[in-house]
């Protein structure tokens, strides 16, 4: 079984303003309170393609554990590590993120895809974000005979997450135009 979600979100600021937000999302002490669930962020490698002018980025990312507290206690881990792989291309104005768990798998597998774009009605003002989940438990897993409730109490949890994202999203983005103006914040 697999449970999967779509998000899709309008931030009304520029591409650049946005992704920059984005590489500035876990670095700000101040936002650590909001993203509790994150731990600790570390780039592994970074790479400029000097012929596409595309950048890769894969960082790893330690978190809380996903799902509720009896979730964790069963397989006996309260942290998770993630992989996030990112690609950013400023000529077409894209940037690309892809983060799936590497512990864990042994009971639960999550994926999720965020997509920063230029809105369609408004490309130079406003960026659009289309976010893809998927969560699933494995079946012969020690959580398999609760594995549809797990699912879904993964997916409020992420759910909850992305609200918080996108709110330390905007916050980042509002600091970076008045920062751009001159205008201290």
């Amino acid at each position: 079984m697999v449970k999967a979600y779509n998000q899709e979100h309008v931030y009304k600021h520029p591409w650049e303003i946005v992704t920059s937000a984005s590489w500035r999302k876990f670095a700000d002490p101040e936002n650590k309170r909001t993203l509790s669930h994150i731990l600790e962020v570390d780039t592994l490698s970074q790479k400029l393609d000097s012929e596409s002018g595309k950048l890769y980025t894969t960082r790893a990312i330690t978190i809380h554990a996903p799902g509720p507290w009896f979730v964790r206690k069963i397989v006996g881990q309260e942290i998770c590590h993630c992989v996030e792989s990112t690609m950013v291309d400023g000529q077409s104005r894209s940037m690309q993120l892809m983060t799936r768990n590497i512990s864990l798998q042994k009971y639960i597998e999550v994926e999720e895809k965020i997509r920063y774009d230029p809105h369609p009605d408004n490309p130079t003002g406003w960026t659009v974000c289309k976010q893809e989940t998927s969560i699933r438990i494995k079946p012969l897993s020690a959580l398999a005979s609760m594995a549809e409730k797990v699912e879904q109490r993964c997916a409020e949890r992420f759910l909850q997450n992305s609200v918080k994202g996108r709110e330390v999203m905007e916050k980042i983005c509002k600091y970076l135009e008045s920062e751009s103006r001159g205008i201290a914040f």
